[in-house]
Order: C-alpha cells, then sequence, then structure tokens
C-alpha cells in the first residue's frame, strides 16, 4: 500500500470525524459543561475578539454562532427560532408604526398567540389529549413529539419584547440581526436566565469591551459554575437518583435525604448554569441579570421568590401578575392573581399534573404568607423565630422541589409516608460513613447559604486579584475533583428540559 494513499485516508477519516463531531448528536447535545463547547468557545474568542470592534460583524458573528450552537443543542429546531424571531420582528415593525389602539392590541395579539400556540403544541399537546382521554374514558396514544430544548425561556424573551414595544419601553430594534441577537444569544438561549429587551438591546448598540477585571470575573463565574454543576450537584444526583427510582424499597430517613439531596441538586444544577452563562457573556462585554441569590436561606416564601429563579420570577410579576391586575383590585383579586401567576408558572415548568400541583402549593403559600403578614409583623424578631421561619420555609422547598424529580404524585405519597412512618435516626451513623463525601458536598452547601452577606463576593475579588499562576492551579485542582467524583456519563442540565 503506497504511502501517499495512506496520508489520504487518514485525513479522510479525520475529515469524516471532525464533520461527526460538529453535526447534531441527539444522544448528546451541546451544553456548557461538555468538552466539545470549551473546545468551539475557545476557537470563538479569538474571532469574536477581532471582530468587537466592528459591531455589524460582530453581531452576524455571533448570531452565526448562537444558531449553530441551539443546532448542536437542539438539531432541526434551530429553524423554529428563525422562523419565530422573523415574524416577530415583522410585527414589532408594524406595532411601531400603528395608530390606532386596536391595531397595536391586534399586533401584540398576533404575537403573543403565535408564540404560545408553537409552545403550547410542542409542549403540553399530548398533556392535554391525554388528560382529556382519561376524563372521557377513552385510549389515548401520545403523539411523537420532541420539546425542542430552550423553547420557554426564547418563547418568553419574544413575548416580553413585543410587550415592551407595546408598552413604549423600547424601540423596535434597528435590524433584524440585532433582533436575533438578542432572541438567540447563546449563552442565555437554552436555560436563562431570561434576558429583558430593555436590558440587553442598549447593550449591543454599545458594543462595550470588557475590562481585564470583568474578564477575570466571568472566569470565576464560569468557575464556580462548574464546580456547582460537574462536581456538586452529578455526584450528589447519584445517590438520589438511586432512591427516587424505587423511594418504595428504601426507609424514611433514605427518602428524606434524597428529597434533601434533589433540592440541593437541582440549585447547584440551575444555578451553576446561569452562573456559567453570567460568566461566559461578562467575557464576551454583555451583563446578564442575577438569577440566584442563595434561596435556600429565606424566612418565608415570598423571599424564596426573591432568591430563586429571579429572571423568571421578575417576568412573571411584570407580564403575568400585573397583566391580570396585580393589586390593583382589592385584597381577593390580589389573591387570586398571585395563585394563577403560580399555578401558569408551574405549568411552564412543564406538561403534567405534579408541576400543577408544585405551581398551586407556591400560589397557596404566597397567600397564606400574604395574609398573615399582619399577625407575623406582630412577633419578635429573634433568633428562634428567624430558625423556625427559616426551618418551615426549607422544608416547604424540600417537598415541593422533589416534585420535579418525582415519576408520578403516587411517589410522592410513598415518599412521606415512609417519612412518617419508617423514620429512624439510628441510621443516621450508617449512612454518614457509606456516603461520607455526600454528607459532606451537602453540609458545605447549607454552609454556604448562611455565609455573611457578600461574603461569595469577596472571594470572588480575592480570585481575580490573584496571579495568573494561582487561578490555574485552582482550575487544575477543580478538573481533578471533577475527574475523581464524576459519573460515567455528563448528565444534562435539568432545566434543559424546561
Amino acid at each position: 500500500m503506497h504511502f501517499p494513499y495512506l496520508i489520504s485516508m487518514d485525513l479522510s477519516t479525520l475529515w469524516t470525524n471532525i464533520l461527526r463531531l460538529l453535526a447534531y448528536d441527539p444522544t448528546s447535545p451541546m451544553i456548557f459543561s461538555s468538552g466539545t463547547f470549551w473546545a468551539l468557545f475557545l476557537l470563538f474568542l479569538p474571532i469574536y475578539a477581532k471582530l468587537k470592534g466592528r459591531r455589524m460583524d460582530m453581531v452576524v458573528y455571533v448570531v452565526a454562532f448562537s444558531i449553530y450552537f441551539y443546532y448542536k443543542s437542539s438539531g432541526i429546531f434551530f429553524l423554529l427560532i428563525l422562523a419565530t424571531s422573523i415574524f416577530d420582528y415583522l410585527l414589532s415593525l408594524k406595532l411601531a408604526t400603528c395608530i390606532k389602539q386596536w391595531q397595536r392590541k391586534l399586533c401584540v395579539a398576533l404575537s403573543v398567540t403565535a408564540s404560545l400556540s408553537i409552545l403550547g403544541y410542542f409542549k403540553y399537546a399530548n398533556f392535554f389529549a391525554m388528560s382529556w382521554a382519561h376524563l372521557v374514558g377513552t385510549n389515548f396514544q401520545p403523539m411523537d413529539i420532541i420539546l425542542p430544548v430552550g423553547i420557554s425561556f426564547y418563547t418568553f424573551q419574544s413575548i416580553s419584547y413585543i410587550v415592551d414595544v407595546y408598552r413604549r419601553r423600547v424601540e423596535p430594534t434597528e435590524s433584524w440581526l440585532e433582533y436575533i441577537f438578542f432572541l438567540s444569544f447563546f449563552p442565555a438561549l437554552v436555560a436563562g436566565p431570561i434576558v429583558r429587551a430593555d436590558n440587553f438591546l442598549p447593550q449591543i448598540k454599545a458594543n462595550r469591551t470588557p475590562s481585564k477585571e470583568e474578564v477575570w470575573w466571568g472566569f470565576w463565574l464560569i468557575l464556580l459554575g462548574f464546580i456547582k454543576k460537574s462536581l456538586l450537584a452529578d455526584y450528589i444526583a447519584q445517590y438520589n437518583d438511586i432512591i427516587f427510582t424505587t423511594p418504595e424499597t428504601y426507609t424514611g430517613f433514605e427518602n428524606l435525604m434524597a428529597m434533601l439531596g434533589y433540592t440541593m441538586q437541582i440549585y447547584c444544577d440551575f444555578s451553576g448554569y446561569s452562573d456559567m452563562a453570567i460568566g461566559i457573556a461578562l467575557i464576551m462585554g454583555f451583563v446578564l441579570p442575577k438569577n440566584f441569590d442563595f434561596p435556600y436561606k429565606s424566612q418565608n416564601v415570598t423571599e424564596f421568590w426573591h432568591r430563586w429563579h429571579i429572571s423568571l420570577s421578575q417576568w412573571l410579576r411584570d407580564y403575568l401578575y400585573i397583566s391580570l391586575g396585580g393589586n390593583r383590585h382589592g385584597k381577593f383579586r390580589t389573591y387570586l392573581n398571585n395563585f394563577l401567576t403560580m399555578l401558569i408558572g408551574g405549568l411552564w415548568h412543564g406538561a403534567a399534573w405534579k408541576f400543577i400541583v408544585w405551581g398551586g402549593a407556591h400560589g397557596v403559600a404566597l397567600i397564606t404568607h400574604k395574609s398573615l403578614r399582619p399577625l407575623l409583623d406582630r412577633i419578635p424578631n429573634n433568633g428562634v423565630v428567624r430558625f423556625v421561619s427559616w426551618a418551615i420555609t426549607f422544608m416547604f422547598a424540600i417537598v415541593t422541589m422533589s416534585l420535579f424529580r418525582i415519576n408520578d404524585m403516587g411517589d410522592m405519597w410513598v415518599m412521606l409516608n415512609n417519612i412518617a412512618t419508617n423514620f429512624h435516626l439510628d441510621y443516621i451513623p450508617v449512612f454518614v460513613d457509606v456516603r461520607m463525601a455526600w454528607c459532606i458536598f451537602m453540609a458545605v452547601l447549607l454552609i454556604s447559604h448562611f455565609m455573611p452577606q457578600g461574603f461569595w463576593d469577596r472571594v470572588g475579588r480575592l480570585f481575580v486579584r490573584t496571579p495568573w499562576l494561582v487561578k490555574l492551579a485552582i482550575f487544575v485542582v477543580v478538573v481533578q475533583l471533577v475527574l475523581q467524583f464524576r459519573s460515567e456519563d455528563v448528565p444534562p442540565f435539568i432545566y434543559f428540559q424546561f
């Protein structure tokens, strides 16, 4: 066999492997914690920096990369976000030129109806069809519908853009490219934070170059998110998955630990993604909104929603709660609007009754807290009261967060019944001995929530000021820990399904 032929064959094989790596793989969508993403991002950055001084060239380049990122995450559905962006952009131009109020409302109605119809088909068609079939007693064969990754997030962004144009909070973008840049910006595309047009569009125009400190702060957030997701969340999940698969075969203590573990897992998983997204955007010169603020230190459910998934809670407040009437029509309507907002927020998370129960439970909890606030304000705010308030809120979070993980509502009753009837404290020493690393990780997460205000900001600033060799050493240690504790597969982010 001739040597040139061997070289040709090897190059052909190499090219085939590269194309396979660059193509969409439904069994392995591209996520922030994957090596493929970071390899592509490192190739993306130098060209991005070169184009940063030419704004429209930069916009085209980022849009192309964002669409490719979405293709790698969700395949052919990248065409869906392109179609949505064209439709909304054209409607926003029409909306800006309309004088008559009914025409303006019609533009908003068309845009919102189109966005919600697409979301409704992909996310809720099978759920509502199945519920109807059960109601009338007929057989139901689920339709073969694949949910596009992140459709809920960019749908909310498209709705907020049209509503903000209607409310004259923002002007329509000068070009479709700027709008698709806003809608498809890859750091926040598939799992938030939910970006608002009035905050993000001016940043596209400003085209600000990040400072050296901001670049290192972005790297710190990426590293922090990587620790949360790839080290803490993925390791904790290994135990949680065992218990949630067959909860009836384990003791009440083991069930409680799994529920507690999942509560911490979903926080680390989702806030870890948000940290990475914010960090990547900051390196590029864009500021995304804060999405988490140590929610498990909350003293009540109202405070919890000021700390958990902040961009979603603010979106629900500004575009749903206020649109329903907010608190402008008396106490009953205020409570009803609170309940409906949380119920719809629960349904947004997924097409299943457990999400509706989750939303309804939070709605009732918010109403209860608001209605009892005059009485609660008369109770002395001492250490015992604060601890009891925290404990009640945290236990409520543990139970309701577990609704995201259970297979069906029957499993929830099994787990709660086991905790109530088969709970033995003498199992603790055995559990700690067998699950030492798991217990250490859980303790670290709990303690981290109760560090003094601003502690982690000071740690971040210290990291930014350290020499690059120290940063490199920290990075190597983190990677080594991830490799040591990782599972065989790279689990996707939990919120990808929403």
